[in-house]
């Protein structure tokens, strides 16, 4: 409900509710928590944002209750979140127009994933099928990847906490590892690292609730930094744990594969330093 505005039902607790948003996809991160958060946000901030009355009326109930689930549908064949398990689809496609779709009027294929609690398919969605919306795509995709940032967050600040207290509790040579003084740099970096991810994504949520006209770059900026740092930092943090962070009986795996699965979705960073970079000719 918090990217839905109050006359549809929604509401949030700031006057901004991606800034709320942020909040609950970091607790997703920190958990590696199931569940289709960011496609279904997208879908119901997008119905409020630019649906018809009757759009409205047909799914914002349901999404808002949770009763139905929401997926984005970024392109045709496109992989999509929850593409299995939604009952509507918001479908973006190559020239911006979007269109909303029943899950009935589409073919879905189940796909396997890397992470193990977060479902991914193949969709595609015949021409002409579904109600028009407005919006062409860049808003969705904007709050997408804020979201994404912010759980990915979630995910660092665990592993980090989860490595420093090991690092207290696992002794060599008669003391606590955290004790020696190169483990201790590593970790200071590490302590940056996640430190400079949440500023990043705190200035691209505030972007996005302000709708700056820099938000674009802002988002990509930190989609590129976190995307292409936070699975290095998890290794390192895998490596600090010794042959137990190698183990599938620890968690460090869980949050490792959440890392990696965000990595690639909604842009690599690669293709969102690409996006700076267009934005950056286009306003000079």
């Amino acid at each position: 409900s918090m990217l839905v505005s109050e006359a549809d039902g929604g509401g949030s607790f700031s006057r901004h509710g991606i800034l709320d948003a942020v909040l609950v996809a970091e607790e997703m991160g920190a958990a590696v928590a199931p569940g289709p958060l960011v496609p279904t946000n997208v879908v119901a901030a997008t119905i409020s944002r630019h649906g018809t009355d009757g759009q409205k009326a047909a799914w914002l109930p349901g999404l808002l209750s949770g009763e139905l689930i929401g997926a984005w549908v970024a392109g045709d064949g496109a992989i999509v979140e929850a593409g299995a398990q939604a009952d509507v689809f918001l479908v973006t496609g190559a020239d911006g127009a979007q269109r909303i779709v029943a899950a009935a009027d589409a073919t879905v294929a189940p796909l396997g994933g890397l992470d193990l609690v977060r479902r991914f398919a193949r969709v595609d969605v015949p021409v002409g099928v579904g109600e028009s919306i407005g919006g062409d795509g860049e808003r969705e995709l904007l709050i997408a990847v804020t979201l994404q940032c912010a759980e990915t967050c979630g995910v660092i600040q665990r592993i980090f906490d989860m490595t420093l207290e090991y690092m207290g509790d696992r002794y060599s040579f008669g003391r606590p590892i955290s004790s020696y003084q190169a483990l201790k740099h590593r970790m200071a970096d590490n302590k940056m690292y996640v430190e400079a991810s949440h500023a990043v994504t705190s200035a691209a949520a505030r972007a996005v609730a302000d709708e700056a006209a820099d938000v674009a770059v802002q988002v990509s900026a930190a989609k590129s930094y976190i995307g292409a740092l936070a699975t290095e930092m998890i290794q390192d943090c895998v490596q600090l744990h010794g042959g137990i962070g190698v183990t599938w009986e620890h968690d460090l795996h869980l949050y490792l594969r959440r890392a990696t699965v965000n990595r690639a979705t909604y842009g690599t960073p690669a293709a969102h330093r690409d996006r700076i970079a267009t934005a950056l000719v286009g306003a000079a």
